[in-house]
């Protein structure tokens, strides 16, 4: 998904300037958190309507982005 930046926002008046979906207070890292908790996209969905599955795949891409762009000093 290249068109994350869609989605993904950061805001420095909202979770302290956290990367957020669209105009939620729900971060990547929350919804990363869920993933590796064992949550599955439908329960995300299902636990918080304002989502949608594209929003939950904006996180991943966000995520691969950052870790494609990590500079080993």
């Amino acid at each position: 998904m290249e068109n994350y930046q869609q989605i993904i926002r950061i805001r420095a008046d909202v979770r302290l300037g956290k990367p957020c979906i669209r105009d939620t207070r729900i971060s990547v890292y929350d919804v990363l958190s869920w993933l590796a908790c064992g949550m599955t996209i439908n329960d995300i969905t299902t636990d918080y309507p304002e989502l949608t599955e594209e929003d939950i795949k904006a996180c991943l891409a966000y995520a691969a982005n950052r870790e494609r762009n990590i500079r080993v000093a």
